[in-house]
């Protein structure tokens, strides 16, 4: 973990609700795809994590839903403004896990931590298939680069309005040798139950202090109570223990 200042390069809606922060700084705690930073916003008292969908040697990409007090402020932050961040932070994804042929399956800004696994996995010589999901057709957004990468991306949604009709599960074929997934937790568990595979899951839970003191974000395990924020987000398919 780091703490350091970042400047915002770019704040762009991506959709009505969705939009895309890229802040350049010291990225060299940012070292596997799925970890997230913690930003602290003037006028609110808790740091608001973020998954790190993007990086580069001088920045990082977030992609963030405009669903509260602290992203609305965050919307409204111009380029060239100054943020205080904690980088570095949960274990992040295994690029080995999900084997030759894994499934990326993001619901909604969960997509986010699968776009730069995607390019981990090609770099190992790994084929992906990107399986995004979305409400309706309005809220898509990112299945563009997903694709411009070259991995092969279908768009399900629940209103059948674009791609495949349903849910991400109705896109599930039986060819994965593996998936990684991070989205509602209704769509993890959905994902687990339809997949026999290998798998990894990332969990998007509200976090306190976002570095494991507080015990605010955890998840029942075969191994106990696990802290998102410290042991996570990333957690193996067959540790997590789902309520009934």
């Amino acid at each position: 973990m780091k703490q350091g200042f970042f400047t915002i390069l770019e704040n762009t809606p991506l959709t009505e609700k969705v939009s895309r922060l890229r802040l350049g700084g010291d990225v060299s705690a940012v070292e596997r795809p799925g970890q997230f930073a913690d930003l602290r916003l003037e006028g609110c008292f808790l740091r608001r994590p973020f998954s790190v969908c993007d990086q580069d040697e001088e920045s990082f990409t977030v992609l963030y839903e405009r669903v509260g007090r602290g992203t609305e402020l965050l919307a409204a932050l111009p380029v060239g403004q100054s943020l205080d961040v904690l980088t570095g932070l949960g274990n992040g994804f295994d690029p080995v896990r999900g084997g030759e042929r894994p499934l990326l399956i993001g619901g909604g800004t969960g997509l986010s931590p699968l776009y730069g696994l995607a390019k981990t996995l090609l770099r190992r010589g790994a084929q992906p298939t990107a399986l995004l999901g979305f409400n309706t057709a309005n809220e898509v957004f990112y299945a563009e680069e997903f694709a411009a990468l070259g991995v092969e991306t279908l768009v399900c949604t629940a209103d059948g309005s674009r791609g495949v009709p349903g849910f991400v599960t109705a896109a599930m074929d039986r060819d994965h040798t593996g998936f990684y997934a991070c989205g509602p937790e209704a769509m993890l568990r959905a994902v687990c139950e339809t997949s026999d595979r290998p798998g990894q899951l990332s969990f998007d839970r509200r976090m306190g202090c976002g570095f494991g003191a507080c015990m605010g974000c955890t998840v029942l395990t075969v191994s106990g109570p696990r802290r998102i924020c410290r042991d996570g987000p990333v957690l193996d398919r067959e540790d997590v223990l789902w309520a009934d």
